[in-house]
Formats: C-alpha cells, sequence, structure tokens
C-alpha cells in the first residue's frame, strides 16, 4: 500500500467527515493517534472540543443554537489504564465498558452498528491503543451499513502490531462530500507520520477544509513512560 502524505490527502478531500489516525513517531518514541470532526449543519458545527479528566468530550459552542444532541454530544477519547479509545460517537462508552469487563476491542462492539441517521448512516469508527511493557499495538474498526442498505452491517477490525516508526492509519467516514453521504471504502490509509506533536498538528489543522472543519485532537503517548502531550484545536473561539 502506498504511503500517503496526510496533508495532501486532506486538501484533496473537502469532507472527509470525522477522521481517526492513529500510529507511530519516526523517532519510534511517541504512539500518536488524532481525531478531527467536520459539520455541514449549524447543529454539527457548533461544537468544540474540551478536556474531560484524561480524555476529551464534544460540547456545544452555543447552547441557544443546539438543536439536537444526539449524534454530536459525546465522548470521543477515554483511557482504560493502559489503553486509549478513540471513536467517533458514544461507542466510546460502550467499548470501555465492554473492555472493562475483560471483552475485547472487537466483542465491546458487536452490540453497536452504524449510526441511525437515514440516507446517510454514518459508519461508527474506532481505534484503540495498547501500551503496556514499552510494547505498542493498535487496532482500528469501522461499521457501516452495506453500501447503504440498512438491512446489512458490514463489520471490519484492523490490528497492527509493532507498528512501523514514522508511519500510521488514517479511517474517515465518509468517501467525500454528496447526497447521500457515501461511507468510507477499504482498509485504512497508510500515511506519514512527524516526530514533532505541533508540526504534525498544525499539518492537520491547517491542511483541514476550512469552511467544514470543526475541531481536532491530537495526542502524543510517550511508550516507555506512558506519559503524554495533547494538542485541541476548535474553529469556535
Amino acid at each position: 500500500m502506498q504511503r500517503l502524505d496526510i496533508g495532501e490527502e486532506l486538501k484533496g478531500n473537502d469532507y472527509p467527515g470525522r477522521g481517526i489516525i492513529i500510529g507511530k513517531s519516526g523517532d519510534g518514541i511517541y504512539a500518536v493517534t488524532a481525531y478531527f470532526i467536520m459539520g455541514r449543519s449549524v447543529n454539527s458545527r457548533n461544537r468544540v472540543f474540551v478536556e474531560d479528566g484524561e480524555g476529551i468530550r464534544t460540547q456545544a459552542f452555543d447552547p441557544s443554537k443546539l438543536s439536537d444532541p444526539s449524534l454530536i454530544i459525546y465522548v470521543p477519547v477515554r483511557v482504560l489504564g493502559n489503553k486509549t479509545i478513540v471513536t467517533n460517537g458514544d461507542q466510546t462508552d460502550t467499548i470501555y465498558n465492554g473492555m472493562d469487563c475483560q471483552m475485547t476491542f472487537e466483542q465491546s462492539l458487536r452490540s453497536r452498528k452504524y449510526e441511525p441517521d437515514a440516507p446517510n448512516y454514518t459508519p461508527r469508527i474506532s481505534g484503540i491503543l495498547h501500551i503496556e511493557d514499552g510494547i505498542y499495538n493498535y487496532a482500528m474498526s469501522i461499521l457501516k451499513s452495506n453500501n447503504g442498505n440498512p438491512e446489512s452491517c458490514c463489520r471490519y477490525t484492523y490490528a497492527y502490531e509493532n507498528p512501523t516508526a514514522g508511519e500510521g492509519r488514517f479511517i474517515h467516514t465518509y468517501m467525500c462530500d454528496g447526497e447521500p453521504l457515501k461511507s468510507f471504502e477499504g482498509e485504512p490509509k497508510r500515511i506519514g507520520i512527524e516526530d514533532d506533536i505541533d508540526k504534525f498538528s498544525e499539518i492537520l489543522w491547517t491542511s483541514l477544509n476550512s469552511e467544514n472543519k470543526v475541531s481536532l485532537f491530537v495526542r502524543y503517548i510517550n511508550i516507555e513512560t506512558g506519559k503524554y502531550e495533547t494538542r485541541i484545536y476548535n474553529k469556535n473561539k
């Protein structure tokens, strides 16, 4: 699989929707993850990321403009011991609770499917980073309708053991803008990862479509110590 330039990939797509990146810095020191959200409606764009313990949550920037919180207000990032969970919906809690009861990442998601937002049936994308004793692995998942058919849910899980330094994987909800929005196809895209969190965060934020981007979260976790740095960008200020 060709390794893509994430900046060029984002610049070439006005509306990938919501996206998750997971990988490892080029120096091999950091486990890296990023999550961004975009929006086309007033309701979707009326959001910011705020820190919530070791994770983050979405909240309305202007509560008076919030019309439907059901699919836009949730906790995208939670930490369970040595595991960091990143998702595009309330399945973050499903994974957290399942794994807290000794279920696997994949087993925890068996009770969920795509979002009930016909006709788009937005895929649920999820990721988990596991760091223990200096060993780092990660996995990603997508739950989506069968080419827009809500009678069938397609479930895909991708696991990456001992990931290669300097690269990661990128998965997003939509192929591009459209009516209805077409679900992501194929396995997560192979991309390059920068060593520096500020450089990588700036590449992501400035490459996202200026009209549609809403918020960005980036975290670099030291694989040896577990200590992390976080960056949060919000269009609404």
